[in-house]
């Protein structure tokens, strides 16, 4: 009997079903980050730790599974390549995250989706078509991520304490939590994303001068990057992610705001009865 799996991996945990034909889940597991581009390694544990307690829940062995993997860094041709070849299972495929995402938020409608976690990734469904923008790591990209934004929090608290930047409370409280800017500093080189991104509800929740213009500026930066992808028009948008409910509230002062349809793994699943109906 061929059944289906479905992952969804990010920079701060990973998340996996099984399911049969009819879309019954039979199986649920979780595991740890899952980027296979800053932590292969680290990454492919957390997927196998997923998976392995969702088979031993549905009762399922690796050779019954077509699978579909979306992950962080998923996008990235070589490494995608490079974990399909180790994977046990019967079949698999590993896509980017914001493809199991969409298809899962969007199902096979138009629209755009907003993934806005540790990192983000921004992706448009037109006429079956995905395209995916964005999503390009934490040194290169994911505008708007919690990972960028606690990044901005410790470097404006430093901009502030040289005087370079107005001073508020919150970053004076940042600097002595940090032991000035030499922790600061040296979090900063051993820090994961997810570790920054564990600053970000710091400014979400915070009436700060300080966090406000942090916060506005990368609302302003999605809402931008949105306006290219509708192309002059209005389709839906869809936004997940630990910092989802924050920016659906603050986008739908500029566009259409949809609640997701499903979630990424269901999107993965879905994926998958699809690619092996192929």
């Amino acid at each position: 009997m061929v059944l289906y799996l479905g992952i969804d991996g990010g920079g701060t945990g990973c998340r996996a079903a099984i399911a049969d034909e009819a879309g019954r889940v039979l199986g649920q597991g979780e595991g740890g980050p899952a980027n296979i581009n800053s932590d292969p390694a680290g990454a492919e544990v957390s997927i196998m730790n997923a998976a392995t307690s969702a088979m031993r829940q549905a009762g399922a062995q690796p050779a019954d599974l077509v699978a579909v993997l979306g992950l962080a860094g998923g996008g990235m041709a070589a490494g995608a390549a490079a974990l399909q070849a180790r994977l046990p299972f019967a079949r698999s495929r590993v896509v980017n995250d914001a493809v199991t995402a969409a298809r899962g938020a969007l199902g096979p409608g138009d629209g755009i989706l907003a993934a806005m976690g540790t990192g983000s990734v921004l992706a448009v469904q037109r006429d079956g078509v995905l395209r995916q923008y964005g999503g390009r790591g934490f040194l290169m990209g994911d505008e708007g991520s919690g990972a960028v934004l606690g990044r901005s929090l410790l470097a404006l608290a430093m901009r502030a304490g040289d005087g370079f930047a107005p001073d508020s409370p919150l970053l004076a409280q940042i600097r002595d939590e940090f032991g000035g800017f030499e922790g600061i500093i040296a979090f900063g080189t051993r820090a994961s994303p997810a570790q920054f991104a564990a600053l970000a509800p710091r400014l979400v929740q915070s009436a700060d001068p300080a966090a406000a213009s942090i916060l506005n500026a990368a609302v302003g930066q999605i809402s931008e990057a949105i306006a290219v992808l509708q192309a002059g028009q209005r389709l839906p948008v869809v936004c997940l992610g630990g910092l989802g409910p924050f920016y659906a509230d603050r986008l739908a002062r500029d566009w259409p705001i949809q609640a997701a349809q499903g979630s990424a793994v269901d999107g993965a699943l879905a994926l998958a009865r699809e690619w092996a109906a192929q």
